[in-house]
């Protein structure tokens, strides 16, 4: 009996493997599901046991010029990204409605092979910013949205570009790298120092951003139910969309509440100045941030009370 099952359980996963697109099957890490499980799975054990009893005795890293060039670099990839999602369709051949994957051997379609996996891998390198946070002691940033958010991405985009890597599904993609451009160059601003603290008068509205960003995932999928008719390859994969982008709404729309109307995540010292009728001087930001008299305060790029949370 359990040999049975076994065997019927290879079977369906040779099919899974078996319907994944061909084009993309010799790229790195794209072989099988195991590679991309295991880089997963290390990274939660590290950032949730491994690292944390490593850096128990130890003092935190400063990380400072590591941190301004990861981010910065970043910036640039998200840009690449943006750049060739845009000319390999989004700008080129599709309507922004129901848009199938182009399954040719055409230079645009292998053109936007190779950006839906370039996306996918740069979702493991942005496991690097749960990495910073362990590494300089940051552990309330290591929450469990940053690392669901982290690891759940690249495992699902996984599974998107194996089997279409490129059509309306890639919406969300093209939206998350614009984000990422705003959020880095911001995070590489801030790690830089005071001297910059002039320039990032516009912090306040990152999460609204985010928030953005989800509605608009989530408006680009829901077209998909009111169509009569969608030639998409995979239509889970909007469902999971569509799901993706309300869940993350949710959850991004309740830190706002909690940090704007509830104010849990102000200075205690900004928290006082409320229940008197004052607020200090003091005005709280999306990621956890404070101002002082027109300052902010910041450590290395990161935040005493928060961060930004990134998506």
């Amino acid at each position: 009996m359990m040999r049975e099952v076994g065997t019927k359980a290879m079977e369906f996963y040779e099919y899974l493997l078996n319907g994944r697109d061909v084009r993309i099957k010799d790229y790195p890490l794209m072989h099988g599901p195991g590679t991309m499980s295991a880089i997963l799975l290390t990274y939660i054990i590290f950032v949730l046991y491994a690292g944390p009893r490593l850096m128990a005795s130890r003092k935190p890293f400063q990380l400072k010029g590591p941190m301004i060039f990861y981010n910065f670099a970043m910036v640039a990839l998200s840009i690449f990204i943006v750049y060739e999602f845009l000319m390999s369709g989004w700008l080129t051949s599709y309507n922004w409605r129901c848009d199938p994957v182009d399954e040719s051997d055409s230079p645009e379609a292998l053109r936007m092979v190779r950006v839906a996996w370039l996306f996918l891998f740069s979702k493991y390198i942005e496991l690097m910013d749960t990495v910073f946070f362990v590494l300089r002691k940051k552990h309330s940033q290591v929450t469990f949205l940053h690392i669901f958010h982290h690891s759940f991405m690249p495992w699902t985009w996984w599974w998107g570009v194996s089997y279409t890597p490129g059509g309306m599904g890639s919406f969300h993609a093209m939206v998350n790298s614009v984000v990422h451009i705003i959020m880095y160059f911001y995070y590489g601003l801030s790690a830089a120092g005071p001297r910059f603290q002039k320039y990032l008068w516009w912090k306040k509205y990152m999460t609204a951003i985010q928030l953005v960003q989800f509605v608009l995932v989530s408006l680009h999928a829901t077209q998909y139910y009111f169509m009569e008719s969608c030639s998409f390859q995979v239509p889970l994969f909007l469902h999971l969309i569509w799901i993706y982008g309300t869940f993350f709404f949710i959850l991004f729309s309740n830190f706002w509440y909690q940090a704007y109307t509830k104010g849990k995540r102000l200075p205690k010292a900004v928290e006082k100045g409320r229940q008197n009728g004052t607020a200090s001087g003091s005005t709280p930001v999306a990621n956890g941030k404070h101002q002082e008299n027109g300052s902010a305060h910041h450590e290395n790029g990161s935040a005493h009370n928060g961060k930004v949370k990134k998506a």
